[in-house]
């Protein structure tokens, strides 16, 4: 019996040190991210220091800045802790919960510092877009992931790379000229994109930039990160909504040098695009067709063009696969109710018409909570998914290839004359 105590003590206080370890490193923290933005209110008028939420996906485990209103969270040391209810999704965004409005972020957070800023303050930026006047939204750019679209972006990137790496104003000015050139190249071939690349930029390329000017990286450091994430971005399987991160904060960079205070000129109708143009002078050549041909080898461009000929088969090979398993043959449809929606915004697939699928993505709705990791095809009106046929239905736990569906009390899935599963109210 005092054997079995004294296990039990043990383990007690090894656990209380493991987490009085952990509280303490995220009072920490806490307290730098309070200094970065502090430090760097100029930027946008005001301290973006604010309530926060740091998860641990795995246990639900919740730290936060300060006491929620039901209380729900317990003050541990100068932290208050508690357990991230299952209904809810964990993801690095702004959320509204238990009457506040929180920045929420995953652990564990990125050991270097300048990493552990850079995401604190990005989500300190969403937690703060609304009342900076950012009434601004996500938007897909399926574009992006076709070939013609992917090659102009790269070549834009590129452009961009050489004006962040130039030695004197008036070649820095040459390669943002081409810059804008493959940019306004790719709006003429897709009609609307100039609209939803702003939205976008606007939503997460301000909050990126925002999150590399509060880091506290030196220019090298700066510089070193920029070119790392990039290289990252490059080899993601998809740019449709995560391009934002490597253009804004970049261009943005690049103006605060001359113009340190620019964020203050703009609100949620400007197009970044036509101010940054505007912000350096530059002139595009009105015959842009010719100007791509032109300057697209001196970015490497005959090779990004072979590479992404290549992927485009490939991917419109994947397309179909996906169009006949989760549109026309049989599968299994979930209307949503009030759907809540996490996903790796670096793994997507534009279906067209029929949405896109997201091939790893958690839904919580009234009717419960799906899991997907090899795909599922959220509706281009954002009101269905869709996955495969069901493989094994036990009670409330639902399975098939790649997901599992959790159905509360209330709700089953019918099959039809036709094969197709649907949800329904019992």
């Amino acid at each position: 019996m005092k054997s079995i105590l004294l296990s039990t003590l043990c383990i007690s206080c090894l656990l209380s040190s493991a987490v009085a370890q952990d509280t303490d490193s995220i009072a920490a923290s806490f307290k730098e991210t309070s200094a970065a933005t502090r430090k760097n209110k100029a930027i946008w008028g005001t301290d973006l220091y604010n309530n926060i939420l740091l998860i641990d996906p795995v246990t639900r485990q919740v730290y936060a800045n300060r006491p929620d209103s039901a209380g729900l969270l317990q003050k541990s040391g100068s932290v208050y802790t508690g357990t991230w209810p299952v209904s809810q999704n964990i993801a690095n965004t702004s959320v509204e919960w238990s009457g506040y409005h929180w920045a929420m972020v995953q652990l564990p957070l990125p050991k270097r510092t300048g990493d552990r800023l850079n995401l604190l303050t990005h989500e300190l930026f969403h937690r703060a877009q609304p009342g900076l006047g950012f009434n601004t939204r996500d938007a897909l750019n399926n574009h992006l992931d076709t070939r013609d679209g992917r090659i102009y972006l790269q070549l834009e990137l590129a452009a961009l790379g050489k004006a962040l790496e130039a030695t004197s104003p008036a070649i820095r000015k040459k390669h943002l000229t081409d810059a804008f050139t493959f940019r306004q190249y790719r709006y003429s071939l897709f009609p609307g994109a100039e609209k939803t690349e702003n939205m976008l930029e606007l939503h997460e390329g301000l909050a990126e930039y925002t999150g590399v000017m509060m880091s506290g990286r030196t220019k090298a450091e700066t510089l070193q990160s920029i070119a790392f994430q990039k290289q990252r971005f490059l080899g993601a399987g998809t740019f449709i909504r995560s391009f934002a991160y490597h253009t804004v904060p970049v261009y943005g960079y690049l103006l605060a040098q001359t113009n340190p205070s620019w964020t203050r000129d703009i609100k949620d109708t400007t197009s970044l695009e036509a101010y940054f143009r505007k912000a350096w002078q530059l002139t595009i050549p009105a015959n842009l067709g010719a100007a791509v041909t032109e300057r697209a080898p001196a970015y490497d461009g005959p090779a990004i063009i072979a590479a992404e000929t290549v992927r485009e088969e490939k991917r419109l090979a994947v397309v179909a696969g996906y169009v006949k398993t989760l549109v026309t043959d049989p599968h299994t449809e979930i209307r949503f109710e009030k759907m809540n929606i996490s996903f790796n915004p670096s793994n997507m697939l534009p279906l067209e018409k029929y949405g896109t699928v997201y091939i790893t993505l958690r839904i919580t709705d009234k009717w419960g909570v799906l899991t997907a990791q090899e795909g599922a095809l959220v509706g281009a009106g954002w009101e269905k998914v869709s996955v495969t046929l069901p493989e094994r239905i036990n009670g409330n736990t639902i399975t098939g290839r790649g997901w599992e569906l959790q159905l509360n009390e209330g709700y089953q899935l019918v099959k039809d004359d036709a094969g197709q599963y649907k949800l329904q109210r019992k």
